[in-house]
This record gives C-alpha cells, structure tokens and sequence, in this order.
C-alpha cells in the first residue's frame, strides 16, 4: 500500500461520539510533529452523537462515509463499513491506520486493514471483561482488533498486562494512559476560561441549586429490555429523595428511550435531556456529586474530576477504577442501585473515600506519548 511521498500518511478513523472524544487528542498530537500527512475517516456509525464532537474539536474529516441507517444491525452496519472503508484505504493507500476501542467501526476497520497489509494500531487497547457477551458486542470487537494490530497502546499497566497473556509481543505494547483525559482537562480548560460554553447546564445547575445532583447515562445493549427497566425503577425510587436531582441525557436508542421517558417524564427533579455536546456533557459531571452509568468512557473520566461512580453493569473491561477505588460495579438490580447511591449520599466518609481515590487512567499525555511512538515505528 506504500507509495512514494514525503511523509507517511496516517489515517485515523471512528465512527462514534466516545472514539470521537477520545481520537482528537491523537489527530492534534500527530497533527503537531509536523512528520505525518493525517488523514481522518468516519464512519458515522452514530451520526448525530458525532457530529456534535466534531464540530467542538473543530475536525473536519477528509472522508466522511455516513454509513448510519435507522434502526441498523450489527451485520448489515459491518457488511457497509467492510466495503466502503475498504474504498477508502485503496483510495488514500495509508502507510498506518490508528483505530480506537471497541466499537464495530474499530473491528472491521482493521479487517479490512489485513485484507491489504496496511498495519493498525490500536488507542486503548487490552481492555477485557473475559465474557464475550458482556459488554456484547465491545468484547469481541476488542478482541479481534487485538489479533490484527501491530501496534497495542495500552491505557494501563492492566490492559497491557491482558496483552501479553494473550501472547502479543512484549515490544508492541506500550502503555500510554487513556487519551479520554486529554480531551477531558481540554475541555474542563475551556469551560473554566468560559462557562457559557455549556448552555444546557447552568440553568440546570441554578434550577437543582438546594439538591445533590445525580448523573446517568445507559444505553449498553446488554442492559436493554429487563436491565432498563431495573435503572428506571432505581431513579424513580432516588429521585423520591427531597435533596436529589438527576440529569440524564437519553441516548436516542429507541430501546433505552421507550423504557425510560414513561417511567421518568413527570419528575420535577429529573431533568431528561437530549444527547449532549461533550462540553455540557463534562459539566454535568462536574456539576454531580455521584455519577451512575454503564458507559465504559465514563469510568475514566469521571474520576479525573473526583466524581464517585457506580458502574450498572455486571462486569468491566475497566478493573483499574474497581481497584482504586474510584468505581463500583452495582449491576442492574434495583435494589443495589439504591443501596449503593443511598450509602454515598449518606455516609461521608464513604463518599470521601471513593471521591479522593487515585485516578488509574492516565496524566492527559496520552495523545502526545501515542504519536512519539507512531513516529518511532515509521
């Protein structure tokens, strides 16, 4: 795939709004050596969640492929990313293609790297839970990703140490820290020089003034169905509580949207919103005392802002925060949702314990660390 020109040509490709976050950091660092042609490739697969990053990092991708369909499936979305991506690289023919994470664009984008001997590598690699359907399909993407890159980052000396139980060679990994706290002390910058850059937010903050304000996301597929239904009646049940307020931005889903506007629309202390641009998205952390979610992103990045967080899943691909400290797994069940959120709020020292933890992921480097090593591989 190599031609002749006079820097090797990088290019970066993701399709989601958390790959998005976490890959403009590396676009700017690579962008900064001043030795890469850098060229950046969506896919969209989460067009509207996307776009709202783009237009923050000011990024204007090369090729945008705009492969979202409603109501997509898994197959079809792959079968559509292996051919139109696949187009791409015959047409920029990339000496390295950098994906990140987990997501179906990660998986068969670097498919399609191997059916051309482009090399890959992977942002945030060696996450594992060790179940294959939780997080379903994350864990496989990951996985397989894994086999085809040639180059591993690693965001912690656990993900690295999954590699080489995996057999990957010591010298392609590197632990690098996660990019998501780049993008995130870039962003809590922003909003500390100017506040109005979160609008969504403040009238929240100044509406829950008297109360402690909960945040949630979910939106997992392997919650959906019985798992929805089990976070909806736990925020009911807390939002009974006359010093909580819970701000949630809906992902647009229609399996998490039908569960949760029926069983949440009427509170006077749930605010359910729009997805969010990722600016009033770290002021909705930084404005909670508690954050409770099943994303992965959100277990890194809320702890860099001395945020606890309850994890609704059953498992993590992130165990470093469950170590420190700075998160815990409580499933679905309503019960040890309410338990756990309800001991934070009331015990102190509980709170402070998990609020002071040491943050696992990374010192905001990442990005810089990622494209010192491209560098040394071309």
């Amino acid at each position: 795939m190599k031609s002749e020109r006079a820097k090797p040509r990088i290019v970066v490709t993701f399709g989601t709004r958390p790959e998005a976050i976490k890959m403009f950091p590396v676009v700017f660092a690579l962008r900064e050596t001043g030795l890469f042609d850098v060229r950046v490739v969506v896919t969209a697969q989460h067009r509207e969640l996307l776009d709202s990053v783009l237009s923050l990092a000011g990024l204007i991708p090369d090729l945008d492929l705009d492969l979202m369909l409603p109501n997509q499936s898994l197959d079809g979305l792959a079968s559509r990313i292996l051919t139109r991506f696949g187009e791409a690289l015959d047409s920029l023919r990339p000496d390295r293609v950098l994906v990140h994470g987990d997501t179906l664009t990660t998986m068969i984008a670097s498919l399609a790297c191997y059916f051309r001997r482009v090399p890959v590598g992977h942002v945030e690699a060696g996450l594992r839970s060790g179940d294959i359907y939780s997080p379903w399909p994350e864990e496989v993407n990951r996985k397989v990703t894994g086999v085809i890159a040639d180059l591993h980052f690693a965001p912690t000396e656990t993900a690295a140490a999954a590699l080489r139980a995996e057999n990957v060679a010591h010298s392609a990994i590197h632990v690098t820290g996660n990019t998501v706290i780049d993008a995130l002390l870039h962003a809590r910058n922003r909003l500390a020089a100017d506040p109005a850059l979160a609008p969504a937010i403040a009238p929240l903050k100044a509406r829950f003034a008297s109360r402690r304000i909960i945040a949630v996301t979910a939106h997992r597929r392997e919650n959906f169905g019985a798992g929805m239904a089990g976070i909806a009646q736990a925020l009911q049940q807390l939002a009974a509580r006359d010093d909580v307020a819970i701000i949630y931005p809906l992902h647009p889903n229609p399996n998490v949207v039908k569960v949760m506007r029926p069983a949440l629309a009427g509170y006077d202390n749930i605010a359910l919103l729009d997805p969010l641009d990722y600016l009033d998205f770290v002021a909705m952390m930084d404005a909670s005392e508690i954050v409770l979610t099943d994303s992965g992103g959100i277990q890194e990045e809320a702890p860099s802002l001395g945020k606890p967080v309850l994890v609704m899943r059953d498992t993590t691909e992130r165990p470093e925060g469950i170590a420190a400290g700075t998160a815990q797994l409580v499933g679905t069940d309503p019960a040890a949702i309410i338990a756990e959120a309800t001991r934070l709020l009331d015990r102190p020292e509980d709170y402070q314990a998990m609020a002071r933890a040491h943050n696992p992921y990374g010192d905001g480097t990442a990005s810089r660390r990622i494209a010192e090593i491209v560098a040394g591989a071309s």
